[in-house]
């Protein structure tokens, strides 16, 4: 899926515009293929993977269906973070919002 202007903006703040990145939004059926083979465990359908392929490139999967009660958006930029190499935390949190509100977006829906 092309990326949209915002999207392709926050991709290059985030990873860099060299960073060749590819996005999805998947089906619940696809989305648990996709955590089987991540090795995510099944408790709770996720709502984004993201997949660091090399040092320049990756892929994020976004399930919709699994998304509320968070924004589009915000699961993007989550997956942007992740493939940067970030982890949960306070500073990853941090960033997401000061993301989202330069952009003009909020963590929901």
């Amino acid at each position: 899926m092309a990326l949209s202007p915002t999207y392709t903006k926050i991709k290059e703040l985030v990873l860099g515009k060299k960073y060749e990145l590819s996005f999805a939004y998947v089906t619940p059926i696809q989305m648990r293929k996709a955590m089987k083979y991540k090795k995510t465990p099944e408790k709770k359908l996720s709502n984004v993977l993201a997949f660091p392929l090399s040092k320049t490139s990756g892929e994020i999967l976004i399930c919709k269906q699994a998304a509320k009660p968070y924004s589009l958006p915000y699961l993007f930029i989550h997956g942007c973070l992740h493939l940067k190499g970030l982890k949960h935390s306070d500073t990853m949190e941090s960033i997401e919002l000061r993301l989202l509100k330069r952009f003009g977006f909020s963590i929901h829906e």
